[in-house]
């Protein structure tokens, strides 16, 4: 009875496993050809909107970027290759990239979405001899004076709530770099913080 338990156990899938082999054939299937892509464009097109709607705050610009982001997914698809980073990063990439393209060009400013919560986790982490809601009147205009790289990085970590492994593969550094990177930003909007009482 207690062999046939293990033998059990150890042909059981995890669900992670059976969605990377799923994702894996759908990737390999759209390589091939392209009305594949269709499953990794369903399963991932929400989440690469709702990335991008937060840092341009307009749905139809969100939309728009979201599909270009796609479009360079599918054609790109033959040399995707996997690296021990999810096919959800690779698409983040684009799309991060696709966007910091877009700003360049219009030259129209960054949108930064804050909610309430992650307002709180930053003040935690810069202050503690000020009162949130200053933080909360001057934080705009502190962020403005930061430059796209470490925007990108207080951004992920504090308003997004991503680990450093996961910004660390977004922006293709390695993990400690990620944490050393944020930190150094997160002193840099202390200093601004004193700097614009």
């Amino acid at each position: 009875m207690d062999h046939q338990l293990y033998r059990m156990k150890t042909n059981t899938v995890s669900v992670d496993e059976q969605t990377r082999a799923s994702e894996q054939d759908w990737i390999n299937q759209a390589r091939q050809d392209p009305a594949a892509f269709k499953p990794l464009y369903e399963r991932y097109f929400r989440n690469v909107f709702l990335f991008l709607l937060k840092r341009v705050g307009d749905k139809e610009l969100a939309g728009d970027l979201t599909q270009q982001v796609f479009l360079k997914a599918l054609l790109n698809i033959p040399r995707y290759e996997i690296r021990g980073v999810p096919f959800s990063v690779w698409l983040f990439k684009i799309a991060l990239n696709h966007m910091n393209e877009y700003y360049r060009k219009t030259k129209h400013l960054r949108t930064v979405v804050i909610d309430t919560d992650a307002l709180e986790i930053l003040y935690e982490e810069m202050t503690a001899d000020q009162r949130l809601e200053d933080l909360e009147q001057r934080l705009p205009v502190i962020l403005q004076k930061l430059d796209l790289p470490d925007l990108q990085l207080i951004e992920l970590r504090f308003f997004e709530s991503r680990s450093f492994h996961e910004i660390g593969q977004l922006l293709g550094i390695t993990e400690n770099n990620a944490k050393v990177k944020t930190y150094r930003t997160l002193e840099r909007l202390k200093k601004l913080f004193h700097e614009t009482k």
